[in-house]
């Protein structure tokens, strides 16, 4: 798994941590039943404290992202479909209205941030 950490970045790393392995959930790069590494063994790798890793971890367990099974480790939680995808367009929904937050601090019409939409999509 494929960490990185900002030393710049106004979010704790715990949080870091949970928002890279949702994504990576989400995404599908980690699938349904793959062990995470453990938590000392993330510790070790991100240069961190456990209590850190393991403080994502236990996070990432009460959102239903993480399973753990005693004496074996942390494991990606079965999610039922609809559930991820009603997570994924969360996130979506989130990013566009922060989108949309930063537009109207900046004054950008609902026109233009409509125009900009249009041109980003026509890219893909």
């Amino acid at each position: 798994m494929n960490i990185i950490i900002s030393n710049s970045s106004n979010l704790p790393i715990y949080q870091q941590i949970m928002n890279q392995i949702k994504d990576s959930i989400l995404r599908g790069q980690i699938s349904s039943g793959e062990a995470v590494p453990s938590i000392r063994e993330l510790a070790r790798e991100l240069r961190i404290s456990v209590i850190t890793t393991k403080r994502a971890y236990d996070d990432l367990e009460k959102e239903g992202f993480l399973t753990s099974v005693a004496g074996k480790g942390f494991f990606v939680t079965s999610q039922n479909k609809e559930i991820l995808k009603e997570t994924k367009l969360r996130t979506v929904e989130e990013k566009l209205m922060e989108a949309i937050n930063t537009a109207n601090m900046l004054g950008i019409t609902k026109k233009e941030l409509e125009e900009i939409f249009q041109l980003l999509i026509k890219e893909e």
